[in-house]
């Protein structure tokens, strides 16, 4: 863990120059909609980041920018978010899209509203209430259930960082052998089981129509989208970050509120028509 957080930290310092390949996104790199598939984080890349994870909100404009964007390309639409299917739907409510959720632990691969596959089984009861106990620790620390993993957010008390770390640190250390891994985030710690990703999901998502075939790009922000950026190569896809230059990207936005824009004018796209 302590590694963890350390290099947690190394990459939240990480000056612009330190990532010299991250160049603002051209519309032109793109390739026609017909050909592309999208996957979008939410938290911090879609929407705005706000105190509380419930405080999200989808402004103006952007459910038709994406349910447009999911017809111009036959479907190959889909959120990758660490968020629950269910959290997901209530934000974007009535609009549903296909989603890679809760890190990978589920997948919605067609356009109803239940999950096609789930990869995980909900975590340990004494577990979690072991976990949950850190919430304690100080006010401001704000404890989400997704029943595939615990987040255990801490941006309204960013000085309890390291206290959470550490009580973490010491229930995996009384459980050595438990399947649990540890994602380090923006003002949060999630700890979900091991042997699934975004990137799991995102490769079993495109071994699927409609996204079969087509060149992926993804946009997101955080440090759990990592595992997406590496894959892209893999795929002859691209990788966007959000906020800060992520080192192997393609490109990058300064804030949301940019990716929005570029998506909308995504829909000016009038190659080979």
């Amino acid at each position: 863990m302590k590694s963890e957080l350390a290099e947690l930290d190394q990459k939240r310092a990480m000056p612009d120059d330190e990532a010299p390949d991250a160049v603002p996104v051209p519309h032109a790199l793109v390739p026609h909609l017909d050909e592309t598939a999208i996957l979008l984080d939410i938290d911090g890349t879609l929407l705005d980041l706000m105190p509380t994870p419930r405080e999200v909100w989808v402004p103006p404009g952007l459910s038709d920018t994406l349910t447009r964007l999911a017809e111009r390309t036959s479907g190959a639409l889909a959120m990758v978010s660490g968020r629950s299917l269910n959290d997901i739907d209530l934000i974007f409510a009535p609009d549903v899209f296909r989603a890679v959720a809760g890190h990978g632990a589920e997948m919605r691969l067609s356009a109803g509203n239940e999950a096609d596959d789930v990869h995980a089984p909900p975590m340990d009861r004494e577990l979690k209430r072991r976990l949950a106990s850190i919430a304690k620790l100080s006010p401001g620390i704000l404890l989400e259930d997704k029943g595939y993993s615990l987040a255990l957010h801490y941006r309204l008390a960013p000085h309890a960082e390291k206290a959470i770390y550490e009580a973490i640190s010491l229930i995996r250390a009384d459980l050595p052998n438990a399947p649990i891994e540890v994602l380090p985030g923006k003002f949060v710690f999630e700890i979900k089981h091991s042997g699934f990703t975004k990137a799991t999901g995102v490769r079993e998502l495109m071994k699927r129509e409609p996204f079969k075939g087509r060149r992926p790009i993804f946009i997101g922000d955080d440090v759990t989208d990592e595992t997406v950026f590496a894959i892209m190569p893999d795929m002859n896809g691209l990788a966007f970050s959000v906020g800060r230059r992520a080192i192997g990207v393609d490109g990058h936005f300064d804030a949301p509120k940019d990716v929005r824009a570029f998506l909308a004018r995504l829909l000016e796209d009038t190659r080979l028509e």
